[in-house]
């Protein structure tokens, strides 16, 4: 078309072409939603002290006004910021609590730690050697001595050499001892998922891993912006049970909203309904929620080369997305009155297939509502392979993938 130009050059005469014949050129960003215009972010300061099942846990909300939001402020934050305010919080009202981990003292990898030793000295916010179980279980001893052990494993590929401590003592303490001793106040942080060139050491989702482990009431609580994050990492570390609280960290500086800047907690163990529906139950946490959120965008208006794969008849079909938020334990009741009521099931995770959460929830889900089913429940989730570097986007599930698997399961 324009044969001698350079790229740049024929892009630009695209676009005076375009303009010229009054076509509407599109946004940069695209049409599709993305995790910067996502409609499940709570960009406004009403939607954020508003949001279901927030508890203030400030001086002024006595027992029977913490949910009361007048006088409240927000503050625009990403996930990292939100959780360095809840650990400066923690820090602030629980003289017993010590932040430790790898560069925690620098600010960390992704400076969720930033200026805290600063602020609350080198003692209690301090640097560890490079061994995630003496991590582990330098954290187990502080919380069985009553201290709040908040620790960080720099990222949750290197969890596995913490796993003998969280698994075989963290989570059955309590248990060993007859309730006599308790890890309690222990808390693990660590950041998962995705990030677009993480590879082999850096990309992995192992939440999975720790579902068996009994004993860890919740092991694993992973939210999906900055609101999500403040509030249930505040409860996670005042939860009476070891907490292993995952971060996707592809969202830390991406997902951003308007956050509370008073204490407050949100449920664990309590799924949110993001999106209302009554034709199919869409499950995920973390990450592929924002996927899933472009997914329902696409089969709502297809893109043109993908229109022809999507059944006009099913383009208004109307899904519930569910965040789960909290893996164990999961929410069995919100996930079967949905589906009780759809009567489909797609779950949606980046971790492998084999043995991964989507494989637990959809035995459940077949146990306790079978007959209300319409379809077979339908997992889409990672490959069964290590994540590749070169093609780590064709691995995890993508909105392509999510969207194929609402057809199929809405055509069964």
């Amino acid at each position: 078309m324009f044969p001698h130009k350079s790229p740049a050059a024929r892009a630009v005469a695209r676009y005076v072409s375009a303009q010229s014949s009054g076509a509407e050129p599109p946004p940069a960003g695209g049409h599709l939603p993305s995790i910067a215009t996502s409609k499940i972010l709570r960009t406004t300061r009403d939607a954020s002290l508003r949001t279901p099942g927030i508890a203030w846990q400030d001086e002024r909300a006595g027992a029977s006004d913490k949910t009361i939001v007048g006088g409240r402020e927000t503050r625009k934050m990403n996930v990292y910021q939100a959780v360095r305010d809840a650990m400066s919080i923690a820090l602030l009202k629980d003289d017993s609590a010590v932040v430790f981990g790898e560069d925690v003292a620098f600010g960390g990898v992704f400076r969720c730690t930033m200026g805290l030793a600063e602020e609350f000295g080198r003692e209690r916010v301090f640097n560890t050697p490079l061994s995630e179980q003496g991590i582990a279980g330098f954290g187990i001893g502080l919380a069985a001595m009553g201290q709040t052990a908040i620790a960080e494993i720099q990222f949750g590929d290197y969890i596995w050499p913490a796993f003998d401590q969280i698994v075989n003592e963290a989570a059955k303490y309590r248990y060993r001892s007859g309730g006599q001793f308790n890890v309690g106040g222990l808390t693990i942080r660590t950041p998962i998922m995705a990030v677009g060139h993480g590879a082999l050491y850096h990309s992995q989702s192992p939440e999975g891993f720790f579902m068996g482990a009994s004993g860890i009431k919740e092991s694993i609580v992973i939210p999906r912006s900055p609101v999500q994050a403040k509030g249930l990492l505040l409860a996670s570390i005042r939860d009476p049970n070891p907490v292993i609280f995952m971060e996707p960290k592809v969202l830390y500086r991406s997902a951003i909203e308007q956050v509370p800047i008073d204490d407050y907690e949100l449920p664990i163990g309590r799924a949110e309904v993001l999106i209302p529906g009554a034709d199919l139950t869409l499950l995920s946490w973390g990450t592929p929620l924002f996927h899933c959120e472009t997914a329902l965008s696409m089969l709502e208006s297809p893109p043109p080369a993908l229109a022809p794969h999507v059944p006009a008849a099913l383009r208004g079909a109307k899904v519930e997305l569910i965040d789960l938020r909290t893996i164990l334990p999961w929410d069995i009741e919100t996930v079967l009155e949905s589906v009780q009521r759809t009567g489909r099931l797609v779950v949606v995770h980046e971790a492998s297939k084999t043995a991964g959460v989507g494989a637990e929830i959809a035995a459940e889900v077949q146990r306790r509502a079978f007959l209300k089913l319409n379809a077979p429940v339908r997992r889409v989730t990672g490959w069964d392979t290590p994540m590749g570097l070169q093609y780590e986007k064709f691995i995890i599930p993508d909105a392509v993938r999510v969207l194929d698997a609402i057809v199929e399961t809405l055509s069964y």
